[in-house]
C-alpha cells in the first residue's frame, strides 16, 4: 500500500541519513516498482510564450520580469504537430506543451484542444501546462485525450511567498484537484536552488508525497538562475545561485522513497549537473527526463548529449509501462 500519511519528521529523518545509506533505499524503492535500467524521454515545447501576468520570481516569461522576452501568440496547431513528429522520431515518449498564461481563456481551448488530439493520434502521451483551470476546462482537455497536466507547486508552502505574489499556493492545490476531477493524470512538482532552506525541500516533498494520490509525475527541477528575473538577480554570483550536487540527489531520493511508483523527472536546470551527478539521480530513482535543446525558454542539453549519456550509463528509452498509468487502467 502506498502511503500519503507522511510527517514531516519522517521526511526529515529521511534527508538526514547517511548519503550512501539514503541512495541505497531509494535505489530498493526504485527497483521494487520501477523497470530497472529504462529512463522516460519527454520533450517540452513552449506553445505560446512570454507576457505572463504572473509575477514568479524564476521565470523569464512573466511580465514582471526585464529579460527581453517578447510576448508571443499562440502557436498554430501545424507547428506543433510537426514539433511533436521529431520528438517521436527522437525517442520521446510524451510530449509536453506550455503556454505562458495565468489561465486559458476559453476563446483558445478549440486550438489548445486540437493540439491534444493531433498529438495523442500520434501515439504520443500528452502534457500540457496553461495555468488554473477551471472544471470545465479540465474536461474539455480529457475529453480531448489529454493524459497528463503539468500544475507545479514550486516549493514549501512557507518559502511560497517569497517566490510568487500572484496566485497562491491553495489556488494551485484547487488545480490540482480540478484535474483529479476531471480523471487526468496530475504532473505536479517544483522547483530547487530558489535561496530556500532544507526545511522548505522537507515541505515541499511532504505536500506532495500527502496528496490524496500521489502525482503520476514530479519533475524536480534545479533553478536556473536568468538574468532579469527575480530570483536570477538576487542569486546570480552567490553561493545560493545553485544548490549542491549532493543536496539535489538527496532530495531526488527522499522523492522516490515517498512517491515510489510516481514517474520522477530529471527537469530544467539538468544541463548545469555533471555527467555523474545525474548518474547518481538515475540510481536514486530519477526515471524521467527532458530532452531536446530547449525547456521552454531555457537550454537543455539536447536529444544526442542525452543519448550518449545514457549509452555511457547502459540506460535505454522507457519501454514499460508506467506503474501509476497502469493501475489507473485497471481500476
Amino acid at each position: 500500500m502506498t502511503r500519503t500519511d507522511w510527517t514531516r519528521a519522517e521526511i526529515a529523518a529521511l534527508f538526514d541519513l547517511p548519503f550512501t545509506e539514503l541512495v541505497l533505499r531509494a535505489a530498493e524503492v526504485h527497483r521494487a516498482n520501477h523497470a530497472v535500467g529504462e529512463v522516460q524521454l519527454c520533450t517540452l515545447l513552449s506553445i505560446k510564450t512570454g507576457g505572463c501576468p504572473e509575477d514568479c520570481g524564476y521565470c523569464s516569461q512573466s511580465s514582471h520580469a526585464k529579460t527581453g522576452l517578447k510576448a508571443e501568440k499562440l502557436m498554430d496547431v501545424e507547428a506543433v504537430l510537426a514539433s511533436a513528429a521529431e520528438a517521436k522520431a527522437a525517442g520521446s515518449q510524451r510530449f509536453c506543451m506550455g503556454a505562458a498564461w495565468r489561465e486559458p481563456k476559453d476563446r483558445d481551448m478549440g486550438k489548445v484542444c486540437a493540439m491534444v488530439a493531433g498529438v495523442k493520434a500520434m501515439g504520443l502521451e500528452t502534457c500540457m501546462t496553461l495555468g488554473m483551470l477551471t472544471g470545465g476546462q479540465a474536461r474539455a482537455l480529457k475529453d480531448a485525450g489529454l493524459d497528463y497536466y503539468n500544475h507545479n507547486i514550486d516549493t514549501s508552502p512557507e518559502h511560497y511567498g517569497d517566490i510568487i505574489t500572484s496566485r497562491t499556493f491553495q489556488e494551485r492545490l484547487d488545480t490540482l484537484e480540478e484535474v483529479r476531477s476531471a480523471g487526468m493524470a496530475v504532473c505536479c512538482g517544483g522547483i530547487v536552488g530558489m535561496g530556500e532552506t532544507r526545511e522548505d525541500r522537507v515541505g515541499f516533498l511532504h505536500t506532495l508525497a500527502t496528496l490524496p494520490r500521489h502525482p503520476e509525475s514530479a519533475p524536480i527541477n534545479a533553478l536556473v538562475p536568468i538574468k532579469g528575473t527575480v530570483l536570477g538577480d538576487m542569486l546570480a554570483d552567490t553561493p545560493l545561485a545553485r544548490i549542491d550536487d549532493i543536496e539535489f540527489v538527496r532530495t531526488v531520493a527522499v522523492a522516490r522513497i515517498t512517491m515510489p511508483r510516481s514517474m520522477v523527472r530529471l527537469s530544467a536546470g539538468r544541463e548545469s549537473l555533471s555527467e555523474s551527478t545525474q548518474a547518481l539521480c538515475f540510481l536514486a530513482g530519477a526515471n524521467s527526463i527532458f530532452t531536446g535543446d530547449k525547456l521552454l525558454t531555457t537550454a537543455n542539453a539536447g536529444d544526442d548529449a542525452d543519448a550518449a549519456l545514457l549509452a555511457k550509463l547502459g540506460l535505454k528509452p522507457m519501454q514499460a509501462a508506467e506503474p501509476m498509468r497502469a493501475e489507473e487502467a485497471a481500476e
